[in-house]
């Protein structure tokens, strides 16, 4: 999965690719989880749900009730790299746990160490542009992609995003079916 990963990445030719993949390969992208306790909390987690995120977006932009123009390079930009913010941000700690025979044993999870506190989508498309330039519909989209699940406060201008670029609304819609249908 690894290399179908960076195979598509550089398939974008996008400037800078290169030293972006150099990045993600010095990270713990590959190996992180998705998340601590909602879907892909296990080891490579993060790289399979950013794989099953591109999937369902190609899909979900061929089949839009609307024409929705996108390049490839557009959707795998956006697909496979909205949660990039997630690199070096979960560490493993333990607790004490009782097994399967009752007896107390300390066992591994996830933790967050956040030393980027930047937010989620914006911390994305900011480590992104450090890299390659993005279009001004993949920093909607990934900095959107989180959807509803934002401050209701920020209601309004999501909705305004979401008109303005419907991909936005796709890899969002791409981003819970990944979490929820597939728990990943």
């Amino acid at each position: 999965m690894k290399e179908e990963f960076i195979q598509l990445l550089r398939s974008t030719n996008r400037e800078g690719i290169e030293n972006l993949i150099a990045f993600i390969e010095k990270t713990d992208f590959f190996t992180a989880p998705a998340s601590t306790r909602f879907h892909g909390d296990y080891e490579g987690g993060l790289l399979e749900h950013s794989m099953k995120v591109y999937e369902l977006l190609c899909e979900k932009v061929k089949n839009a009730s609307i024409d929705v123009k996108v390049s490839a390079d557009t959707l795998i930009i956006v697909g496979l790299l909205h949660d990039i913010c997630k690199v070096n941000f979960y560490k493993v700690d333990y607790r004490n746990a009782k097994n399967e025979m009752g007896v107390w044993e300390k066992v591994p999870y996830y933790t967050v160490e956040d030393t980027i506190p930047y937010g989620h989508g914006e911390k994305s498309v900011m480590m992104l542009t450090e890299y390659i330039k993005l279009t001004s519909e993949e920093k909607y989209a990934i900095r959107w992609h989180m959807g509803f699940t934002e401050p209701k406060e920020m209601y309004n201008t999501l909705g305004q995003a979401f008109k303005k670029y419907p991909l936005a609304l796709l890899i969002h819609e791409a981003d819970l079916e990944a979490t929820y249908f597939f728990d990943i």
